[in-house]
């Protein structure tokens, strides 16, 4: 029997077991130091209440802002460049948000210049959608946030100031009364920059709301609404962020729920909630807060944001989506806007991020196929029964919460695949057998190739057998093909393209777009492989996986890219 595996740096605890523990529990006391924190009660006090929250049920979608641009953008270690911007917003036009976060005009001359390309390009905001900008409580600041805006028909500009005490005191040097002037100050400079204006209003953020003494943040909120004059028809936003999570979601909904029965003009007050994730549960935060009486939550696209993210708005949405709310979003295309949001945000969503990662459909487990099999049979049932496509039968699928093909997903080819893919899997066979390392996308692209050839002969395929099968489909594919490359053209078959490089030009020449493309060295030997996830055939082609093979790392993506482009055509064929 091989020897345990040590770990050096770990000492599992050997501590006293607790008097109190039950016999079941014999875990033992550690040397964490977990006295050196202190408890979410010791740090900010929430007023007694009779909590009406846990008996809501949200039966309507709160107004979402995405916040990419933004905060998620100055999260990010490479921040987005214009075009990377724009492409964000346009996917934020195409999903149906209402109301974007674009920027912090005041801070960054990118953010500046792009606000001002939204302001003064024609039809470049639509009629029904506000854009949201962010300023920080200094005058000068503030000033260079309005000439931002200039000219946009519809804004909100976004105050924002840090109220928790450590803040105040560590950061600021601020006694209560000597921030709220400051506040007061540039809140009334904005109104008095805004005076006059149609389709301006108001937003202020207590910064780390969820830190700070409850009857603080309703004194300086509930002053913002007096001073802002906010009325139904041109209501304030008070946002509250849980900016650094430290406590239990339903902590943030007693204080989402305490503000929403205190605040003044309440029917003039849009309460927004803008929850982060350091401990993992900002979307229960989230839901909790919408529970609570908060009508808008801020938030980014797959969570990116500072330290562990911001509350993810895809989750949220689809959440809800299956609990036969209306998102009031259009997620219908989930890999299309994952793979926007990787190429803005050069960050990688997790195969397992919920509803969008490539595996969140996926079965390995045989109990769990098989399962999923028979609901399958029962729903096609089902929907026979009552006479409609099973596209709009009732959902309810064994360990499957949200059909897949609603996220514009075919789980035929994610969950049959994975129950046919052999005892070490498909991808692992390959890895182990030829040091292949296929794409996620690719392993299911190919393991829909194996399930034909599987289906026919009814035997488990062999690594050599596999390999083989890999090789014709995609290798050799696009065999036989005439090509020359340059620095940024190409010619296959007689037909020339131009481009960013040899790969793009080649690209172009087939008429194909590159989606993703991944090469590597095929183990300690010299060739390497290459693959391409290719749209062929214009923005209405088809998603086709191609895949070379050389001792060249450019012939080996030269290659890919063929392939992919004669897959296609052998499929229209």
């Amino acid at each position: 029997m091989r020897p345990p595996v040590r770990f050096p740096t770990l000492h599992a605890p050997a501590g006293p077991v607790p008097a109190a523990a039950p016999a079941w529990n014999p875990q033992r006391g550690g040397t964490m130091p977990s006295h050196r924190y202190r408890p979410a009660h010791e740090r900010v006090h929430v007023p007694a209440l009779l909590r009406r929250w846990p008996g809501r049920r949200i039966e309507r979608a709160p107004l979402w802002v995405p916040v990419d641009l933004r905060d998620g953008n100055q999260a990010l270690a490479e921040p987005m460049d214009p075009a990377r911007k724009q492409r964000m917003f346009d996917l934020f036009l195409a999903m149906g948000f209402k109301e974007i976060e674009v920027g912090y005009p005041s801070a960054s001359r990118t953010d500046f210049d792009f606000v001002r390309q939204l302001a003064t390009t024609p039809g470049a905001v639509p009629e029904d959608v506000t854009v949201v900008v962010f300023t920080a409580a200094r005058a000068d600041l503030v000033e260079r946030t309005f000439e931002a805006v200039a000219g946009l028909p519809r804004v909100v500009v976004h105050l924002y100031t840090a109220t928790a005490p450590q803040w105040r005191e560590v950061v600021l040097g601020k006694e209560r009364a000597g921030l709220r002037a400051l506040i007061t100050s540039a809140a009334t400079l904005m109104a008095r920059l805004g005076e006059g204006r149609d389709g301006l209003r108001f937003q202020f953020s207590p910064e780390v709301f969820n830190l700070t003494e409850p009857d603080y943040a309703l004194e300086v909120c509930n002053g913002l609404t007096r001073l802002w004059d906010a009325s139904p028809e041109r209501p304030v936003i008070h946002n509250l962020p849980a900016t650094v999570e430290i406590a239990t979601p339903n902590v943030y909904a007693d204080q989402i729920e305490y503000m929403d029965r205190h605040l003044e003009r309440r029917e003039a007050v849009i309460l927004s909630v803008h929850p982060h994730n350091d401990r993992g549960t900002g979307v229960a935060c989230a839901e909790l807060a919408v529970l609570a009486g908060a009508q808008r939550v801020e938030g980014c696209l797959f969570g990116n944001g500072e330290r562990t993210g911001n509350v993810d708005l895809v989750t949220l949405a689809l959440n809800l989506h299956t609990q036969g709310v209306d998102p009031m979003l259009d997620l219908s295309d989930i890999d299309a806007i994952r793979r926007t949001v990787e190429h803005c945000n050069r960050l990688p969503v997790h195969e397992r991020h919920p509803y969008a990662g490539d595996l969140v459909h996926t079965a390995f487990s045989g109990t769990h196929q098989d399962a999923i099999r028979k609901g399958f049979a029962r729903h096609a049932e089902t929907a026979a029964a009552l006479g409609v496509p099973q596209r709009e039968a009732p959902w309810s699928v064994p360990y499957l919460p949200i059909d897949p093909a609603d996220l514009g997903r075919d789980y035929e080819a994610v969950i049959r695949v994975n129950s046919q893919s052999g005892k070490g899997g498909i991808a692992h066979l390959l890895q182990a057998a030829e040091g292949l390392e296929l794409p996620r996308r690719l392993q299911i692209d190919f393991a829909r190739v194996v399930q034909e050839a599987t289906d026919d002969s009814g035997r488990e395929m062999t690594a050599e057998e596999l390999y083989g099968l890999f090789r014709a489909e995609y290798l050799d594919a696009g065999a036989g093909r005439r090509w020359r490359v340059g620095d940024d053209w190409a010619e296959v078959d007689g037909r020339r393209g131009t481009g960013a490089g040899p790969l793009d030009a080649l690209a172009d020449a087939v008429g194909a777009e590159i989606l993703s493309f991944g090469e590597h060295a095929v183990g300690s030997g010299r060739d390497a492989v290459a693959y391409v996830e290719a749209r062929v055939g214009g923005p209405g082609g088809g998603v086709v996986w191609g895949a070379g093979r050389d001792a060249s790392v450019l012939t080996a993506g030269v290659r890919a890219v063929l392939s992919a482009a004669s897959r296609r055509s052998a499929r229209k064929a």
